[in-house]
């Protein structure tokens, strides 16, 4: 199994508004990251630490601004946190190894797959083409990702 931990080395390479979002718990704008109208099949992983959070196929338009899944992939890899920041009580997700800030989670998804909304950002994720998942180690998703 690989090993996934944040990465000094990669956390020196994100962009600024990656490091924002992953490191300082920031929030891209609404409707301006990179994969929210992504439909290719593959994964989403951690920027930082690589370690798989979610499948295309858990993907889905829930016109919040923001790519929104209904589970995560590997649930061991994502960590909910009780969050308290800007008046609101929420609960933050974040990758468990890379120690990264994903988004929030909230139950208002679809109820016939489970109910929730894991609320993304773009910025804390890296796409991994369906076609590539193999060649970049995560062949053991594959079962879990539907060609689209």
């Amino acid at each position: 199994m690989p090993k996934y931990e944040k990465n000094p080395d990669v956390v020196a390479t994100l962009t600024p508004e990656q490091f924002w979002v992953t490191q300082e718990s920031g929030t891209e704008r609404a409707g301006s990251g990179k994969y929210l109208k992504t439909k290719e099949a593959g994964i989403y992983v951690d920027v930082v630490s690589g370690e798989p959070l979610f499948a295309s196929s858990d993907k889905y338009e829930s016109g919040c601004g923001w790519p929104s899944f209904t589970k995560p992939i590997e649930p061991a890899h994502v960590a909910e946190l009780r969050d308290t920041t800007h008046g609101m009580v929420r609960v933050e997700v974040r990758s468990t190894h890379g120690d990264s800030h994903l988004g929030h989670v909230f139950p208002d998804g679809p109820r016939d797959r489970g109910g929730l909304r894991y609320c993304i950002n773009s910025a804390s994720l890296r796409f991994v083409a369906r076609a590539d998942m193999e060649a970049e180690g995560y062949g053991a998703y594959l079962d879990q990702v539907e060609d689209i």
